[in-house]
């Protein structure tokens, strides 16, 4: 898992929560550079295109008065939805997509992975783990 230097992601396996969950299923895990915003340019873009699209968008329609989602399910509500219209809905011109939405890409690439005998790689992690194991 590759993520940005931010505080939530770094500190002491023991007591960041993020840490120890990746510590225990065995997820190899690093930062990006100090400065490189091209190393991370892919979440970078996604952020900006969530920012314009969903945030702007929802905050000029309606005032919050609270941004704490529990207090405010509403904002999670429209989120959820932008989320289900930027995967399923919306078209990609990026990498792997040519025009089809995230979803319609993922569908295509299951089934080629399972042609190509891949599909173990989209097994659970326990189910990956018996299966590593009882190939040993």
């Amino acid at each position: 898992m590759l993520t940005d230097r931010g505080t939530e992601y770094c500190g002491k396996k023991e007591t960041y929560a993020c840490q120890l969950y990746l510590k225990l299923e065995d997820i190899e895990y690093s930062e990006t550079r100090a400065c490189s915003p091209q190393t991370n340019g892919i979440c970078g873009r996604f952020h900006k295109t969530m920012k314009n699209d969903c945030y702007d968008v929802m905050f000029r329609r309606k005032l919050s008065h609270s941004l704490e989602l529990g207090r405010n399910p509403a904002i999670q509500q429209e989120i959820d939805r932008w989320l289900t219209f930027y995967n399923q809905e919306r078209a990609h011109s990026g990498k792997y997509c040519y025009g089809k939405t995230p979803w319609q890409t993922w569908l295509d690439a299951k089934a080629l992975a399972k042609d190509k005998q891949l599909d173990n790689l989209f097994v659970s992690s326990d189910s990956q783990t018996h299966l590593t194991n009882s190939m040993v």
